[in-house]
């Protein structure tokens, strides 16, 4: 592969021109320029990050982390639920009210490899989905993959038992279960607060691979369901203990507003830089949203969020 490129100026022009004739010929420059840039993936911040790389991050700046950090991207999850990948050229594609926690620089190349690796999770690529989109299907993927391989640029990554059963969790509490939540309303939570434990395991299941089995246990997890107003239900969701204790999510607010038949999903997580109260939209997105109270305070915090003053 040739050099990579951090500057996208003749990348984003490509796309403009693409965008504006669609010839081949514009879709093949675009393809050849994405091969050498490094691009911005919005993702949720691992866990101990060296100070300078967290102080860059929270000044809005595109980083780029150690090798051993394990990243989680946020997805855009589309109409026929399927979850896209956004990617963007530059930070000035990203809308400020679209940010992320953060973002990732990260070459091209190792989207691909990150998108190849999850295939049942991310059915395409978009570049600079808030402005000028454009979007890489499954077909075009497949290409830029083999390419990559071609290139020789296959890297196994080896993650420890603690740190798969980590990100397994975090893929449940901030994925799997609120995508489900958000597809079903409130028929799928009513079947979260029957089953409990029993039904988030079977979430679990579909992370692990066979013959793997989660280190929790139904009974690690409780709910409790309050009917705060006639029109406002919450549901709260403790993680297992041994959550609280790591830079994980340990406890998740469903709001369900009966009146506009509206979800809402809140998560609490433990951070660097404290406890956090962050939200998950419909769209898949993940974005902190303020410092987390004490324990005695959240609901009071999270129906502040709800139904604002």
């Amino acid at each position: 592969m040739a050099e990579q490129r951090q500057d996208n100026n003749a990348l984003e022009e490509a796309i403009a021109k693409f965008r504006e004739d669609k010839e081949r010929d514009s879709y093949v420059k675009v393809m050849e320029l994405l091969e050498r840039s490094i691009v911005l993936v919005p993702a949720m911040p691992p866990k101990d990050l060296p100070a300078e790389i967290m102080e860059q991050m929270q000044a809005g700046k595109p980083v780029k982390l150690p090798k051993e950090a394990k990243i989680l991207p946020c997805l855009l999850r589309k109409e026929t639920g399927e979850q896209a990948l956004p990617i963007f050229t530059s930070p000035a594609q990203i809308p400020p009210d679209k940010k992320s926690p953060m973002v990732v620089a990260m070459p091209f190349m190792g989207v691909i490899s990150m998108v190849s690796a999850n295939q049942d999770k991310v059915s395409e690529v978009v570049v600079n989905p808030f402005t000028g989109i454009m979007v890489l299907n499954q077909s075009i993927l497949e290409i830029a993959e083999k390419r990559r391989k071609a290139a020789g640029q296959i890297k196994t990554v080896q993650v420890t038992k603690e740190q798969f059963q980590e990100l397994a969790h975090n893929r449940m509490a901030l994925s799997l279960l609120p995508k489900y939540l958000f597809e079903k309303g409130e028929e799928g939570l009513k079947k979260l607060q029957q089953e409990e434990g029993e039904f988030l395991m079977s979430l679990y299941e579909e992370i692990y691979p066979k013959g793997q089995k989660p280190s929790c246990q139904p009974d690690d997890f409780s709910l409790m369901t309050l009917n705060i107003t006639d029109t406002v239900q919450l549901t709260r969701v403790d993680m297992p203990d041994e959550t609280a204790k790591k830079n994980l999510c340990y406890r998740i607010y469903v709001v369900w507003k009966r009146d506009a038949e509206e979800l809402l999903y809140y998560t609490l997580e433990k951070t660097k830089d404290g406890n956090k109260i962050a939200k998950v939209t419909e769209d898949g997105l993940h974005e902190v949203v303020e410092d987390a109270p004490d324990n005695g305070a959240e609901i009071e915090a999270i129906l502040n969020l709800v139904t604002p003053s």
